[in-house]
């Protein structure tokens, strides 16, 4: 069979999975509807992420015929159909959005209540009010361009699909421009089937509506602005991701270029704190509340204490965990990423704009994105889809797989916070050795030999 065959057969049985999978939940329950139907639902999506994978394989060891672009987009488009309509079931993230938006539609800074105080009596509702998490303790956790973006759909119109489908077209947003990045890096287009297909995506975008997908649009477009040259904007595009969800901060040294002529060296970050200030003066007459529940943040998923961590839960099976450990797990993994950051930052790069710094530029980001990821170690599947964005690019196995593995995250047979992450992490492990030494971990996986990769 052709690869085009064998993308079209993978590309069926995907959309034939999220059908099936689709099909296991009770309408109106608030998760799959019993806990056998969740571990059907969760094997369900495991084999999507095999057929996943394979495709991954296909697109970059085997040549594609022309027009297969076609196909992943097609495929693409159809996964996320199946799923965009129907209530969300696997989180209630979804409400909060609905709700801080409904709260400025009204005039009132969504950074000033908490959802049950008093003065929001008005507002409540029988569709969106009872869904809301921690209404009766926590405000808001969403930084400014998040709440902008919901202020913006809520305006417009207050639906579940309305909110969903936002999330849908910033991933749309993503695809075209990663599409560009590769034409830029000079590499087949089918390559963003590697975001695109992922079947973790699909279902905590277009099946959940989360707001990382906002932070996803915005970040493939400082991507491609800094292939383009753009530093500046460049450098306000990963603002706004960054005033969405914080983790990708952490790729700011991947896109910052060592150019001080013209003060070009810092134009981004300059650029970025700009879009950060300007954002938070929105909503800044709340003073320092504009920080929402973030200040709590470590301490509600247990990672000041570490039990939250995956590395500290397996060690307090042996020893009681500390939050002396806390601290020592914290201060290493600090000096671990500033120096990874630094090395990144100050290492000789090719020239702006050429092919091989566009490739270097993604697989930096992608290195970043994952060090801090797994550092933090986060307890929801979907924290992880933004690994696969510049994959696309600069595709690495381990990435990858982190970037579909935590499928199985959506369950927890014993919950504790060691054994089942194993399923994660351990392989993502062994595929790092593996990668170390097959001597791959400084080259992409690339099977296109008439594009040569930089050294």
């Amino acid at each position: 069979m052709t690869p085009r065959g064998v993308l079209v057969l993978l590309g069926g049985g995907l959309i034939g999975l999220m059908l099936a999978a689709l099909a296991l939940h009770i309408p109106g329950a608030d998760t799959v509807g019993t806990v056998d139907r969740k571990h059907v639902f969760v094997a369900l999506l495991a084999v999507a992420a095999v057929l996943y994978l394979l495709a991954v394989g296909v697109v970059l060891r085997r040549p594609t015929a022309g027009g297969s672009v076609l196909i992943v987009l097609g495929v693409a488009v159809a996964m996320r159909l199946v799923v965009l309509f129907p209530q969300p079931f696997l989180s209630s993230d979804m409400y909060r959005y609905m709700w801080d938006g409904r709260v400025q539609v009204a005039g009132i800074n969504p950074y000033r209540y908490i959802p049950a105080d008093p003065a929001l009596q008005s507002l409540r509702d029988d569709a969106v009010y009872p869904h809301i998490n921690r209404a009766d303790v926590a405000p808001t956790i969403y930084p400014p361009f998040a709440q902008l973006v919901f202020h913006a759909v809520a305006r417009i119109s207050p639906t579940i699909v309305a909110f969903k489908l936002t999330m849908v077209l910033f991933e749309a947003l993503a695809c075209w421009a990663m599409l560009r990045v590769l034409d830029l890096a000079r590499l087949p287009r089918e390559r963003v089937l590697i975001y695109a297909w992922n079947p973790l995506a699909v279902w905590a975008f277009a099946g959940n509506g989360h707001v990382d997908a906002v932070a996803i649009g915005m970040l493939a477009v400082a991507l491609l602005l800094r292939a383009l040259r753009r530093d500046g904007w460049a450098g306000a595009a990963l603002g706004a991701a960054i005033l969405v969800k914080f983790l990708p901060a952490a790729i700011a040294p991947a896109l910052w270029r060592r150019s001080w002529q013209h003060g070009a060296a810092w134009r981004a970050p300059l650029a970025a704190i700009a879009m950060i200030a300007v954002l938070y003066l929105l909503y800044i007459d709340v003073g320092r509340h504009v920080l929402g529940s973030l200040v709590w943040y470590f301490s509600d998923e247990d990672l000041a204490q570490g039990t939250g961590i995956w590395l500290l839960a397996g060690i307090g099976l042996v020893t009681p965990t500390t939050p002396f450990m806390a601290d020592v797990y914290g201060a290493v993994v600090l000096v671990g990423l500033a120096s990874l950051a630094a090395w990144i930052a100050f290492r000789p790069r090719p020239p702006a704009g050429d092919a091989a710094d566009v490739r270097r530029v993604c697989g930096d980001a992608a290195l970043l994105a994952a060090a801090v990821t797994v550092a933090i170690d986060p307890h929801y599947p979907w924290y992880f889809v933004w690994l696969a964005l510049p994959c696309c690019v600069r595709p690495r196995w381990t990435i990858i797989w982190l970037a579909v593995a935590p499928v199985l995250l959506y369950i927890n047979p014993w919950h504790e916070r060691f054994f089942w992450p194993c399923l994660v992490y351990l392989p993502a492990a062994m595929l790092a050795v593996w990668e170390w030494w097959r001597s791959t971990a400084r080259q992409p996986l690339n099977a296109i030999k008439a594009v040569p990769e930089s050294p």
